[in-house]
């Protein structure tokens, strides 16, 4: 048994904001709030001069998989840039924006971080993407599955056979050992790979009865009816493009009152027609998020700096490479998916870099309700997750983001709402919008919170006036009841667990997936499940 002492607690589930009191860790999961009698503990952890947190919760992330691997190779200059040494307690590890697998692990848990969902995992390479995982230490972890341009999927909805396409969904989650349903640019990446104009929400597709508003509403409410406890994750068409928020306000309408969670939004609220004219449109889709309470998102912060991209919408990373004429990878997975990977750098002395860097910011600031808004920075997409404790900062000082903006470039101001809003957030908020709110939208009761019963899953930070030197490294973290940094040093590493759900609705279609699949992918039908070996620690969600 585990007592800890001292520090102040930030449970913003059970409405503790910053009190002074014991937590006490039995096994896996918190015991006790609060003082004890009769009970004496094997260990004792100082935590005075601490804040106390449930364990970090990054929604949205690109940590394994083929398109994590092929960065890794296209990229070996990154390699260089950040390394770890092997130790006794640690394996060695390298990669600046792309870090290895183990070191991907101890960065993470170092920041406080506990559960990290990987967010684009296309069927036919699930098999590497759990691979990867279960090679990343400490963390929990879960993948989205992507469905958006999934051929079988399209045509059965283009039939308007909807129970075959539930039926199907059910199958693509289970077999692929899923967490979520994922939608990336849908139906435009088969567009794209037709070589025709990505369009808008309202063009014709390469199925004529599809466009990407009808697939959006049918997939969520596929979703609602399987109860499936994290929304839709969607990708909005157009991503990246002056004049997008218009799109994405499209999008959010066709999901009508189902949930739909919007991945990365700070790429999706752009004004304007050309980058001439590019400036922030946060306004307009705060005002409907606002009065939409189905919605949730995370915000796909930027940092300045250099990174590399890695997506499932291989239209925009193609239109990313012509304007960036740099090396790049593009690649197809047969009917499915793809990937497209391309080195970048976010520059303070471009215009367009830097509002995009005030648009995320400006998010999570203008929303009324830190419980759907998510801190991400959909790495390493914005940039490396280990820019937290920098975004963190910013979200908190006012001061700190005029300094930033002092050094945009002229004409920036006239372009964005930042430098207006004077809102600062509490700790309470920083809590909520780095792993509370991101605990509620994927449905994980235990995790996200201090409460007795929930996984022992802390992350204990000294006190400090700099917020970002405060959440840069954790004092200590538990991660299910084990210590595993403690004074700041990593102690123990730990395999985490996979979670997943599986609807079983997939009756009675097993017969039209072997034919298609015989028909459609060199991959066959009974090669495709996830075999128990390839994560030491399965959880499955219940639907």
């Amino acid at each position: 048994m585990i007592r800890i002492i001292g520090g102040k607690l930030y449970d913003p589930i059970n409405s503790i904001n910053g009190k002074k009191t014991e937590i006490w860790v039995n096994e896996n999961k918190i015991f006790h709030i609060g003082e004890l009698q009769g009970v004496t503990p094997d260990i004792v952890l100082d935590a005075r001069n601490c804040i106390i947190f449930p364990g970090g919760i990054d929604i949205h992330a690109h940590i394994a998989g083929s398109g994590v691997n092929l960065a890794r190779k296209l990229v070996p200059e990154d390699h260089r840039r950040a390394f770890l040494t092997g130790k006794k307690e640690t394996r060695s590890g390298v990669g600046y924006s792309i870090p290895s697998t183990f070191f991907t692990g101890y960065q993470y848990a170092m920041l406080g971080y506990t559960l990290v969902m990987e967010a684009a995992m296309p069927i036919l390479t699930a098999a590497q993407t759990h691979r990867e995982l279960e090679e990343i230490p400490i963390l929990d972890t879960g993948a989205y599955t992507l469905m958006g341009n999934n051929l079988m999927l399209l045509d059965l909805i283009e039939k308007e056979d909807l129970k075959n396409a539930k039926r199907l969904i059910s199958f693509l989650l289970k077999t692929s050992r899923g967490f979520a349903i994922k939608l990336v640019n849908p139906c435009r990446v088969l567009w794209g790979k037709l070589e025709r104009d990505s369009g808008n929400t309202d063009s014709m597709a390469i199925f004529p009865k599809i466009v990407p508003k009808k697939l959006i509403a049918i997939i969520s409410e596929i979703n609602e009816d399987l109860k499936i406890p994290s929304p839709v994750h969607l990708h909005c068409n157009e991503i990246g493009l002056p004049g997008n928020f218009q799109i994405t306000l499209d999008s959010l309408e066709a999901a009508g009152e189902n949930r739909l969670h919007l991945s990365h939004l700070g790429f999706h609220c752009y004004g304007g027609k050309n980058w001439n004219d590019f400036h922030s449109k946060t306004y307009e889709i705060i005002r409907y998020l606002d009065e939409h309470k189905n919605i949730s998102f995370d915000v796909g912060q930027i940092a300045f700096g250099d990174t590399t991209t890695i997506s499932a919408d291989t239209d925009w990373q193609y239109f990313l490479f012509r304007e960036s004429k740099g090396k790049w990878i593009n690649f197809d997975l047969e009917g499915e998916e793809g990937f497209g990977i391309i080195p970048y750098s976010y520059r303070m002395n471009n215009m367009v870099n830097c509002i995009q860097w005030a648009i995320g910011l400006e998010l999570m600031l203008l929303s009324d309700d830190p419980w759907r808004a998510c801190l991400s920075t959909d790495h390493p997409n914005g940039a490396p997750f280990y820019f937290y404790p920098q975004i963190i900062k910013l979200l908190q000082s006012k001061t700190a983001r005029d300094e930033f903006i002092s050094k945009f470039p002229d004409g920036t101001k006239e372009r964005i709402h930042l430098h207006k809003i004077k809102r600062e957030y509490t700790l309470n908020e920083i809590a909520i919008v780095s792993r509370v709110a991101a605990s509620q939208i994927l449905g994980l009761k235990q995790k996200g919170s201090l409460g007795v019963g929930c996984d022992a899953d802390i992350a204990i930070y000294r006190e400090d006036s700099d917020p970002e030197k405060m959440f840069s490294s954790v004092k200590h973290l538990l991660k299910g009841g084990e210590i595993i940094i403690e004074d700041g040093k990593l102690r123990k590493s730990t395999k985490g667990k996979t979670i997943f759900v599986d609807p079983g609705k997939e009756e009675e279609i097993q017969n039209f997936l072997e034919m298609a699949y015989e028909v459609l992918f060199s991959k066959k039908i009974k090669n495709m499940g996830i075999p128990d070996y390839l994560r030491s620690s399965w959880e499955k969600i219940k639907c």
